[in-house]
C-alpha cells in the first residue's frame, strides 16, 4: 500500500477531495496563476457562446493536482452546462459508457480523469462518440447480430491526464484545444492560499502565506492541504493566528523542509549520493534500494525534484545535482577537505 504524504500531489482520501470542492474557484476570473492557458479558455469559452455552440472537445495534461478538474468544472459553469464526472479506470464494460453517453444532454460536459489509463475497448467505443456524436451498439451475438446506431446530443469531452505521452494518436487527434498545466509561482500559490484561507476563516497574514507557499512544491491542492495542517497547529498552539514562525514550525513538525521536501524526497537524494555516488543510476535500482514503487518515484518524487534541479535524467538514469549536495550539506564528487599542507 502506498504511503501517505503530505507532499504528494496526488489526493489522500475522499474527504480532502470534498474539502477541495469547497475551495474551488467558480469562475475564470476567480482562477489565480496558469494566466496562458486562461486566456486560451476564455477566448475559446466566449466564441463557443457566441456562435450557441458546444466546446470543442479539451484535453487538459500536467502533473497531478495543478487544478485540472477545477477547470472542467469552470467550463460547465461557464457554459451553463451540467457536467458528469468519471476516470479512465472505472469505465470498464462499453455498456457503461453508453448509458453516460446518451444521458448527456445538448451541451453538457463529460469529464474523464486520467484518461490515458482508459482500456482499449471503451477507448475504440469513444471515437464515433466524439468525431459524429453517435455510437454504434451491437445486440446479440453471432448470426443474429447487429449494429444499431444510436444518435447523441452534441457534447464536450474534457480530459485529464499527468501522462499525455501515454494516450493513443487516434485519442488525441479527436481533442480540438490541448492545455498543458505547469506548476505554479510562489506568488501565486500565496494568492491561492489567502484565498483559501478567507474561505476557511483561517487568521493568516501575507508572511505566514508566503511560509506556506514556498513549501508547496509549485502545487495548489499541496497548498489547500498544508494550510489545513498548519490551521490546526495554529488554534492548538498560537489562539489560531498564522505568521511566518507558526507556520515554520507546524510544517516542520510534519516533516516538510524549507525546500518543501519531505523524508521519502530526502531519503531519494541521499540514496543516489551515498549508496550509488551520485548517480547515474537506474529508478527500478533506486526503487528496490528505498523499498518503494517504480511508479511512486517516477510520478510522485522526481517531477518536482526535476523542476527544482536537484536531479537529472540522463540516458543511463538519474543523477544527483550540485543543489542536492547543498541540501544534505554534503561534499560535491571529487572534492576533499583542504589541509594545512595545501
Amino acid at each position: 500500500m502506498p504511503r501517505e504524504r503530505l507532499v504528494s500531489p496526488e489526493l489522500i482520501s475522499q474527504e480532502e477531495e470534498n474539502f477541495n470542492r469547497s475551495l474551488r474557484p467558480a469562475t475564470l476570473d476567480e482562477y489565480v496563476g496558469q494566466k496562458k492557458v486562461v486566456e486560451k479558455l476564455s477566448i475559446a469559452l466566449q466564441a463557443a457562446q457566441q456562435r450557441g455552440e458546444s466546446l470543442e472537445h479539451v484535453l487538459f495534461y500536467g502533473p497531478p493536482g495543478l487544478g485540472k478538474t477545477t477547470l472542467a468544472y469552470i467550463i460547465a459553469n461557464a457554459m451553463g452546462s451540467k457536467i458528469t464526472t468519471t476516470s479512465g479506470p472505472a469505465l470498464e464494460r462499453t455498456g457503461d459508457l453508453m448509458g453516460i453517453l446518451t444521458n448527456l444532454g445538448e451541451g453538457d460536459i463529460f469529464f474523464i480523469d486520467e484518461i490515458h489509463r482508459l482500456p482499449p475497448n471503451i477507448e475504440e467505443f469513444l471515437y464515433p462518440a466524439m468525431e459524429d456524436y453517435k455510437v454504434d451498439f451491437v445486440v446479440d451475438k453471432g448470426m443474429f447480430a447487429k449494429t444499431i446506431n444510436i444518435p447523441l446530443k452534441k457534447f464536450t469531452l474534457v480530459g485529464a491526464t499527468t501522462r499525455a505521452g501515454s494516450l493513443s494518436a487516434p485519442l488525441r487527434n479527436r481533442f480540438g484545444l490541448f492545455y498543458h498545466l505547469e506548476f505554479y509561482a510562489v506568488e501565486d500559490l500565496r494568492r491561492i492560499i489567502q484565498r483559501s484561507a478567507r474561505i476557511l476563516s483561517a487568521l493568516l497574514d501575507e508572511a505566514g502565506a508566503m511560509e506556506i507557499a514556498r513549501r508547496a512544491r509549485g502545487t495548489p491542492r499541496i497548498a489547500n492541504r498544508l494550510l489545513r495542517r498548519v490551521r490546526d497547529y495554529a488554534e492548538v498552539k498560537a489562539k489560531g493566528e498564522i505568521n511566518t514562525a507558526v507556520a515554520g514550525e507546524a510544517l516542520k513538525l510534519e516533516g516538510v523542509d524549507n525546500h518543501g521536501l519531505d523524508d521519502l524526497d530526502r531519503s531519494f537524494l541521499s540514496t543516489i549520493i551515498r549508496i550509488y555516488h551520485g548517480g547515474p543510476v537506474g529508478v527500478e535500482a533506486l526503487a528496490a534500494t528505498l523499498n518503494e514503487e517504480v511508479d511512486t518515484l517516477v510520478d510522485m518524487v522526481e517531477p518536482y525534484l526535476l523542476q527544482q534541479g536537484f536531479v537529472s535524467r540522463t540516458k543511463s538514469g538519474r543523477k544527483a545535482n550540485e543543489p542536492a549536495y547543498e541540501l544534505l550539506n554534503l561534499p560535491l564528487p571529487g572534492s576533499a577537505p583542504r589541509t594545512l599542507f595545501e
